[in-house]
């Protein structure tokens, strides 16, 4: 079994979601008491934060390449980045290992190819609605048309996000807010739904969405998993 290695702490609460899959995951596959080999390179959210409101990503692309550098110095085999949002920089993440990255759209694209979806829609930050890593990479790469809320649904979903979601408050309110603007996604021909944050499973679950639910944290960490156990 190799060493998943994960940058984590973007927010907490998805970081601890993403321990655990990796755990049960390794467990359902193994059976007995196996769990994942792991390291996880915790980052202070509120640095990233402020970093990222004063669109300074340069810096940020740093800090991820010395938890990069600090994961892999550790042992990890592969590195996990535990954020949507963040792999805006993930060129400055591959630049500075000699191990795999595991970029979260790949999986949620190969998921989407093979459920035969190939026009989505996106729920996530501000950043991963609103530039062209994510969504260009879902294109280029996976050639899947990604739709983003309208803007005011926009705000709604980001400010959930980073007001709720990363401290761990999980409101029926809210739930109902992200319900409809699936509801609206689907209105304009989204066959399915991106969870496009990693804190966005702490609120919408399959049951939830109107759409069938392309969860990236849980996807990221079965790749994660399948990687590990291969070879």
């Amino acid at each position: 079994m190799k060493t998943i290695g994960v940058i984590g702490g973007m927010s907490w609460e998805s970081s601890a979601e993403y321990y655990r899959l990796l755990n049960s995951q390794m467990k359902a596959r193994l059976g007995g008491h196996h769990n994942a080999r792991s390291l996880m390179a915790t980052v202070d959210f509120a640095q990233i934060e402020a970093l990222q409101r004063a669109g300074d990503w340069d810096a940020l692309g740093v800090l991820m390449a010395q938890a990069a550098r600090q994961l892999e110095q550790g042992g990890a085999d592969i590195v996990l980045l535990a954020t949507n949002t963040m792999h805006r920089v993930c060129a400055s993440i591959e630049s500075t290992i000699s191990i795999p990255f595991l970029h979260i759209a790949d999986p949620t694209g190969a998921a989407l190819r093979a459920a035969g979806v190939t026009r989505v829609g996106l729920l996530g930050t501000r950043y991963t609605m609103e530039q062209d890593f994510y969504v260009g990479r879902l294109r280029e790469v996976h050639g899947i048309e990604a739709l983003v809320p309208e803007a005011h649904e926009r705000d709604d979903v980001h400010h959930i996000i980073y007001d709720e979601l990363c401290h761990g408050v999980v409101k029926d309110a809210s739930r109902a807010v992200y319900q409809r603007v699936i509801d609206s996604l689907a209105s304009r021909g989204a066959q399915g739904v991106i969870l496009g944050c990693t804190e966005i499973t702490l609120l919408i679950r399959a049951e939830d969405s109107a759409l069938p639910v392309f969860d990236t944290t849980a996807l990221h960490a079965q790749a994660a998993v399948d990687w590990a156990l291969m070879g």
